[in-house]
């Protein structure tokens, strides 16, 4: 493996002069630079990307994490991340951290030792103690967990509110919500929303909400509890697409129609509910947009250390599909 030093060699100038051209630091003349660029070349030589992150203080590295790359949605996040940081030269890197405040921290560190430039931050465990752990810029994505942090959300509350409007002007008399994880501020919010508008309904139980903690097969079984424990059940809000995909998969185990028995409306959008059968009928986010403005802002950031905090919700969109009636169906 070629070294600086070879490079320097072949281009017949100093080592001083190689790391100047690479670091694009000081004055090198335009001959003597395509010496060396036709150098490295021709040595096919890489630079030491430690060196020049302790030498620049930048190692031109951005950091993803997310609490479970198994579920669909952020995988579909990490790829707008991965577009943004791309298109601006940084190394992405994406942690998968089972939303482990131990597994965390162990990345926290190890990256942060290899001088990473800033991190993206899906996390429901991460403490204020621990923040104060990261010396460079942050910016926490999907939800929100501390006030000092710039954020990139979508409203969740609303977005929660609609959906179960939307089952109640299907006709649904008994709806149900499998909640994700208690200690999530988007899942916080969106079992609030549900709450806001059935707790004025008479038939309303709190045994119709159970936590299905973002995961199918945890969803799978507690709506299969819901819907032996309350056959009169009509309808379900699900707190994410995957939770709304276990949902009716736990209605076709009791036999239970989906839509003509039971309507399941969940919250996300991702491929895979389009995907499934039948097709979900969900609170769409702007995923994308929603990762792309998250690398934008801690790139701003990067660049900008006293750049003030930002708080941006993207709105979520009603898309309809095949687990819910429509209202046309209503009336024939």
């Amino acid at each position: 493996m070629a070294t600086i030093k070879d490079v320097a060699k072949v281009a017949g100038v100093s080592v001083a002069t190689v790391s100047r051209v690479l670091n694009s630091n000081g004055y090198v003349n335009v001959d003597t630079k395509k010496r060396v660029d036709q150098a490295i070349e021709q040595l096919n030589y890489r630079p030491n990307d430690v060196a020049r992150a302790l030498f620049k203080g930048r190692s031109k590295m951005i950091a993803l994490f997310v609490p479970d790359i198994m579920n669909p949605f952020f995988p579909e996040l990490a790829r707008a991340v991965e577009d943004i940081t791309n298109k601006n030269d940084y190394t992405f890197v994406l942690c998968n951290t089972d939303d482990n405040l131990e597994k965390v921290l162990t990345y926290m560190d190890a990256l942060q030792q290899k001088s990473v430039d800033g991190i993206i931050i899906v996390s429901s465990t991460i403490t204020a103690e621990s923040l104060k752990r990261i010396n460079v810029p942050v910016i926490a994505l999907d939800r929100i967990f501390s006030s000092e942090l710039s954020t990139v959300t979508v409203d969740n509350y609303q977005g929660a509110r609609k959906a179960t409007e939307y089952l109640i002007g299907l006709g649904c008399q008994r709806i149900a919500h499998i909640s994700g994880p208690i200690n999530a501020s988007n899942a916080k919010n969106r079992l609030q929303g549900y709450l806001d508008i059935v707790s004025d309904e008479d038939w309303f139980l709190p045994s119709y909400v159970a936590s299905g903690s973002f995961n199918l097969q945890k969803a799978k079984d507690v709506a299969t509890e819901l819907l032996m424990n309350h056959p009169e059940l009509d309808g379900i809000f699900a707190a994410n697409d995957v939770m709304g995909i276990g949902a009716m998969k736990a209605a076709e185990s009791l036999g239970i129609h989906v839509p003509n028995d039971l309507s399941v409306i969940a919250f996300d959008g991702i491929t895979m509910g389009e995907m499934a059968t039948p097709s979900l009928t969900t609170m769409e986010q702007p995923i994308y947009d929603m990762g792309a403005r998250a690398a934008e802002m801690l790139i701003e950031q990067i660049n900008d250390q006293k750049l003030s905090r930002k708080n941006e919700a993207f709105s979520v969109q009603l898309v309809e599909r095949q687990s819910t009636k429509r209202k046309r169906d209503m009336n024939e």
